[in-house]
């Protein structure tokens, strides 16, 4: 597991032990990232169920702003702040343990978010939920979830909107868009 691009190229992130954490593959990483690669620059990121936090990481490397990273396991959060520290953008970043859904509350408002839970745990299918009904990305925001291929996932009401799909082998990306605000006029 590599950073692909950006201040952090080439540098190798520690992973988890166990089969607790499924890092993204690199292939969907680097399909993941050539989705974004223009939305990135100066952009506030959430990667949520962070796990060794190479999504944040990517995105750092890429030119985030910043970069809020949540993991229930305190092993995956020193992973991640590792991981930071190893990258040099700990300076960005932002490390909190904790459950993911509660965070959805904070108010906090983001660009990107990354949504790479257990996957089948169920959770994926509620954050899309929370992160609706929060409002928590900022207009012509963006959200990738990561799937198993043959995972459903819910339709999520105005101003968000499917975007598109994309399959690779067992695993699907699912991108959304929140509109912007075109009717507070």
């Amino acid at each position: 597991m590599r950073v692909i691009t950006g201040t952090a190229r080439g540098r190798r992130l520690k992973e988890l032990q166990g089969m607790d954490t499924r890092p993204t593959t690199d292939k969907v990483k680097e399909s993941m990232f050539s989705i974004l690669q223009f939305d990135i620059e100066g952009r506030r990121v959430l990667d949520l169920f962070a796990g060794t936090g190479q999504l944040g990481i990517e995105a750092l490397s890429r030119g985030a702003a910043e970069c809020v990273f949540i993991d229930r396991r305190p092993d995956a959060v020193r992973l991640i702040q590792e991981n930071l520290a190893l990258c040099r953008l700990a300076d960005r970043a932002r490390v909190r343990q904790g459950d993911a859904l509660p965070y959805l509350r904070s108010g906090e408002k983001f660009d990107i978010v990354f949504l790479d839970p257990p996957y089948a745990s169920g959770l994926l299918a509620q954050a899309l939920t929370d992160i609706a009904v929060f409002d928590i990305c900022r207009p012509h925001g963006i959200i990738i979830a990561e799937s198993a291929a043959d995972t459903v996932l819910p339709a999520m009401p105005p101003p968000y909107t499917l975007y598109r799909e994309y399959r690779y082998g067992k695993i699907k990306l699912t991108v959304y868009h929140r509109g912007g605000n075109e009717d507070a006029e």
